[in-house]
């Protein structure tokens, strides 16, 4: 099926939607769903819309339980998945449902987990949400009827509009399979319509023609009865593709949702950051400030790491050049393949910014812009190669001796991998976005820098001048 570009005006043409109504039937439904909520997260930049929510960086037991025993409804595991081979993924995948349907029949808890994944289609899909599936079902008597996809997500301009997922380019809706992110060489695809790219990434299995559709005119004219009567049809794991231009349309799908769920039904989820926002019953927070940020006032410099590749993210390193009161320093990563000269360059690397951050420069390291390519058929040894390429970025956080001011990594596995690594955060909590869509942690107790505000800037987010802004804010020259 063909996917036609729209103009971003398009939708402004969409039916009128009801914002306090959709409130209302979603702030009642949540009353009634008494299930916690575990987010697996495939890269840190999922919590980009949520605040006050904890981050665990493993999937213990002791973990998921201290999750469990939280007063808030929903809590984030990163799983960094998206950095791991499938052979990894699925082990990881097997073992926390495994652990979570442990911890829950101990606690005899109730819970419903949702596998966070890239607004632009990236990641093991359908490998992480099948694991999760048959390892439940083996493990219980749970039985899983049907999984909803929701890529929706307005921070990043990523719109589902008949049942094709959009990215939103300047004034320009552009179907998802044609825009860079599909021709991913690691989790490439060319569908656009979500039917169809659930059959194409399922290889058959599941089919276009089999999957519900839940349709922006149902969830703006509040079919609510409607929509949860069609869940309750739902059977074998089939597909629910949910289509939204607004927050309001998660909100509705999620009253009809939880209606479902009270009659019996279990789903599984593969979402954008969206619906755990909504499914939370998080509360809207305000950008965050410099005061909020920066507690504890030093006169060594700020970081900066940037990983990514996509074009946004070059397009705002260039921008950040712009800024005299910055040291920029390239990090050769294509010396990958000569091991002796890449230990030699990542020493040269560490060993500046160091000195740079001592002598109170805010330093920006960016890996080098063009990618490798090791040709057809090789996406496991390009994988591997990128996480030593991500080891190597994330030894300079691991092997600094000085504090910097302030910490900012561009890019999902950048970010996990200097979270979790670098930093060696156990347990973060969200303190809510410095920009749209930015998500910044506040570091646990047993991290590296207690208590440091960690800016985790996805790729493949913000206006072409948001990197320059976060890091003019963070340096006090906002």
């Amino acid at each position: 099926m063909e996917s036609m570009r729209l103009n971003a005006e398009y939708l402004k043409q969409l039916p009128a939607v009801d914002k306090k109504e959709a409130d209302k039937v979603a702030a009642e439904a949540l009353k009634e769903l008494n299930k916690k909520i575990i987010v697996l997260d495939d890269d840190p930049t999922g919590v980009q819309t949520v605040n006050n929510i904890s981050v665990f960086t493993d999937w213990s037991e002791e973990a998921i339980e201290a999750g469990f025993q939280e007063a808030a409804s929903m809590f984030f595991i990163l799983t960094n998945s998206r950095g791991l081979t499938e052979k990894e993924t699925e082990a990881v995948h097997r073992e926390i449902a495994e652990n979570i349907l442990a911890v829950a029949t101990r606690l005899d808890k109730e819970f419903l987990i949702i596998s966070r994944g890239d607004s632009t289609l990236r990641g093991h899909y359908p490998l992480e949400t099948t694991v999760l599936r048959d390892t439940l079902e083996a493990n219980s008597a749970l039985k899983i009827d049907g999984e909803v996809i929701l890529p929706y997500f307005k921070e990043g301009g990523r719109f589902t509009l008949n049942n094709v997922h959009y990215v939103q380019t300047g004034t320009e809706l552009v179907p998802a399979g044609e825009t860079e992110f599909a021709k991913d060489r690691t989790f490439g695809y060319s569908s656009s319509h979500l039917g169809e790219w659930v059959e194409e990434k399922s290889n058959g299995a599941f089919l276009a023609k089999n999957t519900l559709y839940i349709s922006i005119e149902q969830l703006r004219a509040m079919e609510v009865e409607a929509i949860a009567e069609q869940l309750t049809n739902v059977q074998d794991f089939n597909k629910i593709v949910v289509n939204a231009a607004d927050e309001a349309d998660v909100k509705v799908f999620t009253a009809a949702l939880v209606k479902a769920i009270q009659a019996g039904k279990n789903f599984l989820f593969r979402t954008a950051a969206a619906l755990p926002k909504v499914i939370g019953g998080v509360q809207d927070k305000g950008l965050l400030t410099r005061k909020e940020l920066v507690n504890e006032e030093t006169t060594n410099g700020g970081l900066i790491i940037v990983g990514s590749h996509v074009k946004k993210t070059t397009e705002q390193l260039e921008k950040l050049k712009e800024l005299s009161s910055i040291e920029f320093i390239e990090f050769n990563t294509n010396l990958v393949l000569e091991p002796n000269k890449f230990k030699e360059e990542c020493e040269r690397v560490i060993g500046a910014v160091e000195d740079f951050i001592t002598a109170g420069r805010t330093v920006a390291v960016y890996t080098s812009r063009k990618r490798l390519d090791l040709g057809e058929n090789k996406k496991e040894e390009e994988l591997k190669l990128s996480v030593s390429i991500s080891d190597a970025v994330t030894s300079i956080v691991t092997k600094l001796k000085v504090r910097p001011n302030f910490l900012v990594a561009k890019g999902g596995i950048t970010s996990s991998d200097v979270g979790t690594k670098g930093l060696a955060v156990k347990r973060a909590t969200v303190a809510g976005q410095i920009r749209p869509g930015i998500p910044v942690w506040i570091t646990g107790e047993e991290s590296k820098y207690p208590g440091m505000s960690y800016v985790i800037f996805p790729g493949n987010v913000g206006a072409v001048d948001d990197l320059k802004t976060v890091v003019e804010l963070l340096s006090g020259k906002d």
